[in-house]
């Protein structure tokens, strides 16, 4: 995955509506069509919402691999994720629904119909400001890894260790790691702080900053406000590994993979000690 440590036009759904439509005010800028919807739970309420981030989307594939697309496999597992939520009675807010940036952009503001290192920073503070209008209890982002050495595989999960709430948000990643090691029996690359991801960057700006921009602190000039819950990024396998790659093209292992963090995701967020 290649990271800025700074790291859509869907059709509507039943109970979706814009997330931040009373929190982000005139000024702020606009998402792109079917992004940063709330999705209410079809079953009896928890009370309690759960931030979902697909990552990448439209001009940003991110991982492109022989047989699949970051963005479009990120999407899909986080789509079976928040229908398997909002059953067990959770609010979802989606950051993104379809194949698309988060923040609209203009074709004509493009570099060969790709985001350039300034735009993919807009983009993640667009899911930073969607992260903070959901009132979410957690944060989840969805990313698959990929690397040259197609061999390579196995499961991480990524937080903040410098933010008030560091305990919990490592307390979430345990749980989420936990889970994916339990469903997917795939290698355990390990809990990560985001500080010490060995990755190349966006830019030295990204590098100078040393976090991932979706979970680390505000910085003055970069980033304005972090995101104000605990979170995750996870990275349950390798695109780039064949024998990985098949297992999440196919529906049945994206519904194992979103399963996986549907538990994680219980477990943190019903207080059940991490394995």
């Amino acid at each position: 995955m290649l990271v800025d440590r700074a790291c859509a036009t869907g059709p509507a759904v039943p109970g979706a509506r814009g997330a931040d439509a009373a929190a982000t005010g005139a000024g702020a800028p606009a998402y792109a069509a079917g992004a940063c919807l709330a999705q209410g739970p079809t079953g009896r309420s928890r009370n309690r919402t759960v931030f979902i981030d697909p990552g990448h989307g439209g001009p940003d594939p991110g991982v492109t691999a022989a047989s699949a697309k970051e963005s479009t496999v990120a999407l899909a597992v986080a789509a079976e994720l928040a229908k398997r939520l909002r059953a067990d009675g959770y609010r979802v807010v989606l950051s993104r629904t379809g194949d698309t940036a988060v923040r609209a952009f203009a074709a004509a503001a493009l570099t060969d119909g790709t985001l350039d290192a300034t735009q993919v920073r807009l983009d993640l503070q667009a899911r930073v400001r969607c992260a903070n209008d959901s009132h979410a209890a957690a944060l989840l982002s969805i990313h698959f890894n990929g690397y040259t050495d197609h061999t390579a595989g196995g499961s991480q999960t990524i937080y903040d260790d410098v933010r008030p709430f560091a305990h919990e948000s490592e307390r979430l990643a345990g749980a989420l790691q936990g889970a994916l090691l339990q469903q997917l029996k795939l290698a355990d690359r390990g809990v990560l702080t985001d500080d010490a991801l060995d990755a190349p960057t966006y830019s030295d700006r990204a590098e100078s900053y040393g976090h991932l921009m979706l979970l680390g602190p505000a910085e003055p000039g970069w980033l304005a406000a972090g995101t104000a819950m605990p979170g995750a990024l996870v990275e349950p396998l390798f695109l780039t590994n064949p024998r990985e790659a098949s297992l999440v093209t196919a529906a049945g292992g994206q519904r194992k993979v979103a399963q996986a963090l549907a538990v994680g995701l219980e477990r943190y967020l019903t207080g059940v000690p991490t394995q």
